[in-house]
């Protein structure tokens, strides 16, 4: 395969714009968790983590990008895609994601308590479901970590810590 072929070229480059929404998510006071979704190139959905200020259990950062990526493509079958998120899809966000068609997934940080593509559950490349992912893990893994071990260590520490 040459290297303008290479599906993991980009993936640094797009890795960072997702580790930029997770710090913005840090500002918010949520789970530092940014995610992007690229198709032919072009982001196509972007978010953090909202769930506190919106309220929603559902408003997981790859949940909002895959529901912003369904409009700017004008489908919910997200083929063609990659999706970069700071930390393993929990299963509600690794089932979205093979509902969408998604092609492939790059993640950061492994989640050992509620990872569901490598850790806990391996929901992207079940056998018995339609569509499976390719995965690629680890990519800045230690600076994907880095800012959930900050963000908890200051809600241990107490209110006002934070920033």
């Amino acid at each position: 395969m040459s290297p303008q072929t290479d599906p993991t070229e980009h993936d640094d480059r797009w890795m960072q714009e997702a580790l930029r929404l997770a710090r913005a998510a840090l500002a918010q006071d949520e789970v530092p968790v940014g995610c992007v979704i690229v198709h032919e190139g072009r982001a196509v959905g972007r978010a953090h983590n909202q769930r506190e200020t919106l309220r929603d259990p559902t408003a997981h950062a790859e949940m909002i990008a895959i529901t912003q990526a369904a409009e700017a493509l004008g489908s919910w079958r997200l083929t063609g895609c990659t999706l970069y998120v700071t930390l393993e899809p929990c299963a509600m966000c690794a089932g979205a994601m093979v509902l969408a068609r998604i092609d492939r997934l790059v993640y950061g940080a492994a989640d050992p308590k509620a990872g569901a593509v490598e850790s806990v559950l391996r929901l992207v490349d079940d056998p018995r479901l339609n569509h499976r992912i390719t995965v690629t893990a680890g990519v800045r893994a230690d600076a994907c970590g880095a800012i959930l071990s900050e963000f908890f260590r200051a809600k241990r520490a107490g209110p006002g810590d934070l920033l």
